[in-house]
């Protein structure tokens, strides 16, 4: 949620919450739900007796970018460039976080929970898994091995194939909470901690088990790389970047321990913070004797195992019906997770992206708050008109609706692969 400050009379953007997407909806929450169901049950029924054979072949498939744009889009100088980006952009907020006053006008706040977060949703799916070339962690590892002397890519231990993706679901849920939950999570203190903390175990996990640890237990690059398997983007079995049928690169996804508690993080912070911004919720909260933190925390816990399981209970169903056996079958139907966790993704934060970005702007030129105007854009002002309430409403009931269908046409291809008969 957003509120509107200012002593002058104008409007600042506060970030106190995740926006909630039913909320932002002219039309009744149920209507959308029940369209998306009438897509789901007509996509259902048409893939049924036309699909009857397995189509996609996952890593294997995609056509090669040609001539100077594929040498370009692969290039150690592209990669460089995005490693400097990232680092000077996480100097900038680490400035802004430790030299910055506590302040409602720090950008630190906007540039992590908006800029970052919920800008990963577009970037990832245009781009692919681009946190893995602007990860400053990655960067900082490479140089410590270097000061060190150390093969970044031979570890002293081996990382076990249990651990997955793990790490990873704990890492995004331990922002979920901060973001949802946390007392003061907005302060420069409380978000300095955190980053503190995420960032010394990820170099500890990475000087463990070398920079792969990145790619499989950091919870912010598995979450782009998870999002930017819908990406047009892709990387081939042979390792050449090539564009691709988004479902093919869903259909590419490694079946790694932890995933289905990744996406379960995924949607189920998603699912905890739209109920916790009904009145019904307000309610609950004023009457307690529990903190509001701690009946959050409780909440976000229940709606994450809630998800998780009702997934996995349906996956284990799938599994002795077919008889084929449950072990691993929600591992690999956890695919199909990933478009409806991006489309809802998309339906919650998508007014607060378009709003909440621009203010970041206005504040990243005076993040000491003393009226400097670094980059020029202090004096500008968050321009609300530019899209409709039933626009933005669109937006988020065509991600809903897309994001179900996508992943009907996933799990249902999975399934005629898995389950011939």
């Amino acid at each position: 949620m957003l509120t509107s400050v200012r002593a002058g009379g104008g409007s600042d953007l506060v970030l106190a919450h995740g926006v909630g997407s039913r909320q932002d909806l002219p039309l009744p929450f149920s209507y959308a739900l029940t369209g998306a169901v009438l897509a789901l049950a007509v996509s259902f029924g048409v893939l049924a007796f036309k699909w009857r054979t397995s189509k996609l072949s996952g890593a294997d498939s995609g056509r090669t970018l040609a001539g100077a744009l594929g040498e370009f889009a692969d290039s150690p100088e592209l990669r460089w460039l995005l490693r400097l980006f990232g680092l000077a952009v996480s100097a900038f907020v680490g400035w802004a976080l430790l030299a910055g006053p506590d302040l409602a006008k720090n950008p630190a706040p906007y540039f992590i929970y908006v800029l970052f977060w919920v800008g990963l949703v577009p970037a990832s799916l245009i781009f692919g898994p681009i946190w893995r070339l602007l990860n400053p962690l990655r960067t900082a590892h490479l140089l410590i091995c270097k000061v060190l002397r150390i093969d970044p890519d031979d570890p002293p231990f081996e990382m076990p194939r249990w651990l997955g993706h793990w790490p990873a679901a704990i890492g995004l849920a331990s922002f979920v909470w901060l973001e949802l939950c946390a007392k003061n999570r907005d302060s420069t203190g409380t978000l300095t901690t955190y980053v503190s903390l995420y960032a010394g175990a990820n170099l500890l996990g990475a000087m463990a088990y070398g920079r792969r640890w990145f790619a499989q237990c950091d919870g912010f690059e598995v979450f782009s790389a998870t999002i930017g398997r819908l990406s047009v983007l892709g990387r081939r079995s042979d390792g050449a970047v090539v564009l691709r049928n988004p479902l093919n690169n869903l259909d590419a996804t490694p079946q790694l321990p932890g995933l289905v508690a990744v996406l379960g993080v995924m949607l189920g912070s998603t699912a905890f913070d739209s109920f916790t911004s009904t009145t019904w919720w307000y309610n609950r909260t004023y009457d307690s004797s529990l903190s509001p933190q701690t009946l959050a925390s409780i909440a976000l816990v229940l709606s994450i195992g809630a998800v998780t399981t009702a997934f996995c209970i349906a996956a284990w169903l799938a599994g002795v019906l077919s008889r084929r056996g449950a072990p691993g079958t929600a591992t690999a139907f956890a695919h199909s997770l990933v478009p409806i966790a991006v489309g809802y993704l998309i339906a919650h934060y998508f007014s607060l992206f378009l709003f909440a970005d621009q203010q970041a702007i206005v504040y990243a030129s005076d993040p000491m708050v003393d009226g400097s105007n670094i980059f020029g854009t202090a004096q500008w002002d968050v321009n609300y008109t530019f899209i409709t309430v039933g626009q933005i409403a669109t937006v988020q009931v065509v991600s809903i609706v897309t994001g179900h269908v996508l992943g009907v046409f996933s799990a249902h291809d999975r399934s005629v692969r898995l389950f011939p008969a």
